[in-house]
Parts: structure tokens; sequence; C-alpha cells
């Protein structure tokens, strides 16, 4: 077998102790589902039986680069990491090996499982140290030692309990957990230490339970595109202030990276005024979406991306995604300054594309490409065009190269208007559109998208309507 054992930080000196197991830890326990399914507390550390897991990943060195590097991205901090063929052992180990300065993480040598615990200090296995006092008078130093005396005269002289913590850490005896099991619905509180009208001062709070949204959400391979952080006012506020109060995020993308949601979320409390002071936070996910994941990039990252400094959540990363940078500017500036896309099915060509404030709701129907090939350039209005001897003419004669594509409709659009825009169409150009399509060759502009126009009266004719780059 080949157990993990995960260290998260211990606890700061102002945060309340309270039963079971720390916001931190949990969140540590539920990132770890996305690895193994047996994944159990075991005092202060998070303990995963990984070994049906090895070829999945890799292998083990894989497997152990893969826990370090994504440990990260969820919120995570990881005070020591060691394995063993114990869960015990590995806890023992993760607690006294030293410390590598590249990862800043404990992380095993070499040597054998045995030779490693014997050199351990009697601090590693809390059973033992229990009794260190007794023990070093003893003349034992280490692990080793201990389990090196008299076995029947240990057990009557410190009761069985240590004998049982040596044989579950060494692997002779048996290890029982109660895996943990990832709840259906994600519901996560926090009562605050100190009531705040400081917007900025829910940030730190908040930051927790974005980290257990985002384990949660690695847990079960997937992301979200929308978040609502709620807080309830303190019951000593002004008559006419609610009792509650909430505040939206959306993301362009599905993502479950931490650094990215604290990062949003501190732009909107930068702008955001509280009435009154708060009590209580909670945070609640919109709809589960399963999260793709891309293969990574073949190239280097750069030295500036790549020198492991942490960043706060108000500070960006030096390089970001296209989406992440719309969004963050959307924030900014406000949802009608930027502007998205989303393909619409419709048969007249400046139909075909409608824009929407960022991120947009694309529609619930995918909607289908058109057949023919579209123009790069479209011109709103078309150019009317020049015929001589039925030839249209644009920066000289246009040899047809296909077509016609006979396009007629949108006389919906006109009956489904208000009457008031009804009566402003008929002295104005409607919807309902009568054209055929061709697709013609400029000596000069290259290829050109122009239709002619049918059954319109004084609008017949020709007119340029795109160019391809």
């Amino acid at each position: 077998m080949h157990w993990l054992a995960l260290l998260s930080p211990p606890p700061a000196p102002t945060e309340e102790a309270h039963p079971g197991p720390r916001p931190q830890q949990q969140a540590l326990a539920w990132w770890a589902l996305q690895f193994t399914p047996r994944v159990a507390w075991l005092e202060e550390a998070v303990v995963l039986e990984v070994q049906a897991s090895l070829r999945l990943f890799g292998g083990v060195q894989a497997l152990h680069q893969r826990v370090l590097a994504h440990a990260g991205h969820a919120g995570l901090h990881l005070q020591g990491a060691a394995w063993a063929a114990t869960s015990l052992g590995a806890l023992a180990r993760a607690r006294c090996l030293p410390e590598q300065p590249e990862t800043g993480l404990r992380w095993p040598d070499s040597r054998s499982v045995t030779a490693q615990l014997d050199t351990l200090p009697l601090q590693a296995l809390s059973a033992v140290q229990a009794h260190a006092a007794m023990l070093a008078r003893l003349g034992c130093k280490r692990l080793g030692d201990v389990r090196r005396l008299p076995r029947a005269a240990l057990g009557r002289r410190f009761g069985q309990t240590l004998l049982y913590a040596l044989d579950q850490a060494y692997g002779h005896l048996h290890e029982v957990h109660a895996w943990i099991i990832l709840p259906e619905q994600f519901n996560a509180r926090l009562e605050l230490p100190q009531r705040s009208d400081n917007a900025m001062a829910l940030l730190h709070h908040a930051e927790h339970l974005l980290r257990q949204l985002c384990a949660w959400l690695a847990a079960r391979h997937a992301g979200v595109q929308h978040l609502e952080l709620r807080w309830v006012h303190d019951t000593m506020r002004a008559r006419e202030i609610a009792s509650h109060g909430a505040l939206q995020l959306r993301t362009a993308e599905v993502t479950r990276d931490f650094r990215h949601l604290a990062g949003l979320l501190h732009e909107h409390l930068l702008r955001l005024s509280l009435p009154a002071a708060v009590g209580e936070i909670s945070l609640h996910a919109g709809a589960v979406l399963p999260l793709q994941e891309h293969s990574a990039t073949l190239l280097l990252p750069s030295s500036s991306s790549s020198s492991g400094a942490a960043s706060s959540p108000g500070s960006e990363p030096p390089q970001k995604s296209l989406p992440q940078l719309l969004e963050r500017l959307a924030v900014r500036l406000g949802e009608t300054q930027v502007r998205c896309g989303h393909l619409h099915e419709d048969h007249r060509l400046e139909r075909m594309q409608r824009w929407q404030p960022w991120p947009g709701q694309p529609p619930r129907a995918g909607a289908r490409p058109p057949e023919s090939p579209q123009p790069s350039w479209l011109l709103n209005p078309p150019l009317r065009l020049v015929v001589y001897q039925d030839q249209p003419q644009y920066m000289g004669p246009l040899r047809l190269l296909a077509g016609p594509q006979r396009i007629e409709g949108g006389w919906w659009d006109d009956e489904a208007a208000p009457p008031l825009q009804q009566a402003q169409a008929q002295t104005q150009t409607s919807q309902h559109v009568q054209r055929d399509y061709f697709l013609a060759l400029s000596a000069a502009a290259g290829v050109l998208w122009i239709f002619q126009q049918r059954l319109v009266g004084d609008e017949s004719g020709w007119f340029l309507h795109g160019v391809f780059a």
C-alpha cells in the first residue's frame, strides 16, 4: 500500500477551537478526493491511500509532483507531505522530515521505510510522545530505541496503546479508517469573529469558504460560472436597512481556480459599500458544470510566472487568459461597456450574430453555423454598386464566382415589433429582406460578398455587403 500524509498549516492564534476538522483541513480532504476515494482524517493530517491510482497518474513520482503543484490552485497550503506503507508511518515522517528549500515541503528520501521510522524522534507518534519523558530516562531517543525494548515489559509499563501505535506505523497491525464522503450539495457559512461594516474585511473570511468550494469542485471534477456571497447584518442596525444582502459573481468560463475567483471577488468588494455591520457570511454556488481539462502547453512558462512568488488575491498573475481579462474589465468599466457576440441562427447575414454584455448568456440550443462561406468584414449599411451593361462594378467590373444563394425572411421581426415601431417601419427600412447573394471577384479588392435586391421597387439593384479577408 502507498499512503500519502498531507499536513495543513497549524491554526492561527486568533482562530477559535472547535470540534472536528478545521475548515482548512476539511478543504484539503475534499480536494484530495480527486486522486483517490480512500481519504481520511488522521489527527492533524489528511491521509490518502493511492496504491490503485498510481498507474492512472503516471507513477509515484508523477503523482507526488501533481499533488504538490495543484494544491495552490485550490488556495491550499501544505506545511508537510510524506509517504509510507502505512498511514501512521506517513504522518510520522511528515511531522519530522527536513524541509526541502525548492518546495518548502517535507518530503522523504530514498531510504527504506523501516530505516526512516527507526530514526525519527519520539515526537513523531502521539502515543509515544505521551510517554516521552519516561522513555527518555530509559535512554530512548528515537522510535527504533522504543521498538527494541522488551515488548511484554513495554506493554505492562506504558499500556497497549503505545504498542498498537508502533505496530500500525510499521505495518504489523491493520489500520481502520472512516473514509470521507463528499456531500452532494455545497453549503458553507461562517460566523465572523467580530462585526465589520468594511466590505474589504469580508474578503479574508470569504477566502476560507472559497477554498472549501474549490476543493469540493476538484473532488467532483467540475467547476462553476456563478457564485453568490450572502451576508447577514447585525441586529443593531437602522430600521430601514434590510437584514441581509448578497453579491453576485459571474465568470467568463467554467472554473474552480481559487486565485481567479478570489481576484474577482476582490474586484467586486472594492466597489461595495455595506449599509450596516455584518456578522455572518455564506457562499452559494450556482449550477455545477463539468470542467473540461485542457492539455498542458509545450512551451516553458516565463520567468515571472515560474518564480514561485505568492500573489495576493488583489494582485494578478503575470499571464491571464483573454476571458479573465475581459471579465475584469467588465467589473471595472461596467457590464454594458464590454460586449461579446454569440452566434444566432438566422438566414440574414447581419442577424447571424448578436452582441450582449459580457459574459452574456449564449442561446440554450446551439446555433448551426452557416453552410456557405461568410465574409470576414461586414458593411453596415450595404454599399450600392454601380451597374454598367447589367454587370456590377466595384473598382472595375466584378466577375461572379458562385451563386445565387437566395435569402428571403425577416417578416416576423416586423410583426413582433410594438405598434409604434411597426408604424416607423412603414417609413423606414423593413427587416424583411429579399436578396440573391453571389460570390464575386474584384481585380483590385479581392473576393467580395454581393447581393441583388429583389422585388423591392426603388431599392432594387446590386449591393456590396461583405469583404473576405
